[in-house]
């Protein structure tokens, strides 16, 4: 498998050797954030959807070692080069697949479930880049699909953890209904102080009858635009979110 032409980089300030596609979708900071809020300990198995190049998943393994983890990418490139910054990290532990995660057969059981999903639909601008237009597009129905493809493998009472738009929370919340994790903690990721959340990380436990928990959220950027020091002891020193 040819990989697609990408550049190389590092996350969590210099942690993760981490290479990603030069055009097309490249990570920002949701999959690092998304690491960060899975209660994962050694020995853990981790089951993402979408994991395209494997940041999640790396980023993960850098902050609790000794993880089993498992992406689902259905870019079979993309999935190569996630196979590629596993073995570049030494991290024999991570493993990718190039497949639907809808349609994925997987007879393991996981502990953890996550993704950052598509969630765009239908209308609007388009992207230029089919790659990334792709990996941000979902058709009606796709959320639910993800949950209830992601919570399927996981034991009683595992987690389940998607970083997602606010806009689309009560489909979101459905979903994870849908897939028997009901929602037990909304954590908001506020811009700057006083700004309207725009994504937020939705855990649901399978199995669960706990009540959901709005947490109080995290602030990315101070009013000048810098990482806040809560931010960047996740972005940067590897700190566990706390859901």
């Amino acid at each position: 498998m040819s990989l697609p032409e990408h550049t190389d980089g590092h996350l969590l300030d210099g942690r993760v050797s981490y290479a990603q596609p030069r055009h097309g979708f490249r990570s920002g900071i949701e999959p690092v954030l998304l690491a960060a809020a899975i209660p994962a300990q050694p020995g853990s198995r981790v089951l993402e959807g979408g994991s395209g190049a494997g940041a999640t998943l790396l980023c993960l393994a850098a902050r609790v070692p000794g993880i089993v983890g498992v992406g689902i990418e259905r870019d079979a490139p993309l999935a190569a080069l996630a196979r590629q910054n596993a073995a570049a990290n030494r991290w024999s532990d991570l493993t990718f697949d190039a497949a639907d995660i809808t349609s994925a057969q997987l007879a393991d059981t996981f502990d953890h479930a996550c993704a950052n999903p598509p969630y765009h639909t239908a209308g609007g601008t388009p992207s230029p880049d089919q790659a990334r237009q792709a990996a941000k597009s979902a058709g009606a129905g796709q959320l639910a699909a993800w949950a209830v493809a992601l919570a399927r493998p996981l034991r009683t009472h595992g987690t389940l953890t998607f970083i997602l738009p606010a806009a689309i929370l009560v489909e979101a919340i459905d979903a994870f209904v849908r897939a028997r994790c009901p929602p037990t903690a909304l954590l908001p990721l506020w811009p700057q102080p006083g700004q309207a959340a725009k994504l937020l990380l939705l855990r649901g436990v399978k199995g669960s009858r706990a009540p959901l928990r709005l947490l109080s959220g995290l602030t990315l950027h101070t009013p000048s635009g810098s990482f806040t020091a809560e931010a960047q002891s996740v972005l940067r020193d590897a700190a566990l979110l706390e859901l």
